[in-house]
């Protein structure tokens, strides 16, 4: 009889997985720690004023990237709820969270600090 439930519960834990933002290697992206997103390397994340929401595109490349670096997507990574995936000029793909391309600040180091929070008055914290 206890068998009969586990279809069910299966099922009922799928539906809710699909709405987690993962890649397929099942990790999300980025968490969220005192009221800020961080990395898997639990470094904070940035948004960067430039990048206009939801236009799939990341305006920090070359120099400003080397500075700035992208929170990277992999190759399986898939937009799932509020988490999408950009595609940079290189190439390369990079994870936004509401549209915002999501950032490391090179001169963070370590986890916790957010000295790059309105640098040049253009880049903010990511907050979830």
């Amino acid at each position: 009889m206890r068998f009969a439930l586990l279809p069910a519960a299966t099922a009922l834990l799928l539906a809710a997985c699909s709405h987690m933002p993962m890649s397929m290697t099942g990790k999300a992206p980025a968490s969220a720690v005192d009221g800020v997103l961080v990395g898997p390397t639990q470094m904070t994340l940035y948004t960067f004023d430039r990048d206009a929401a939801g236009s799939g595109k990341s305006v920090c490349n070359g120099p400003c990237a080397a500075n700035w670096p992208p929170l990277a997507a992999g190759a399986d990574a898939a937009a799932s709820g509020d988490w999408s995936v950009v595609t940079r000029d290189d190439g390369s793909r990079q994870w936004a969270y509401k549209g915002k391309p999501l950032y490391h600040w090179v001169k963070d180091q370590k986890p916790g600090d957010r000295s790059g929070d309105g640098f040049n008055n253009a880049w903010r914290l990511a907050r979830p």
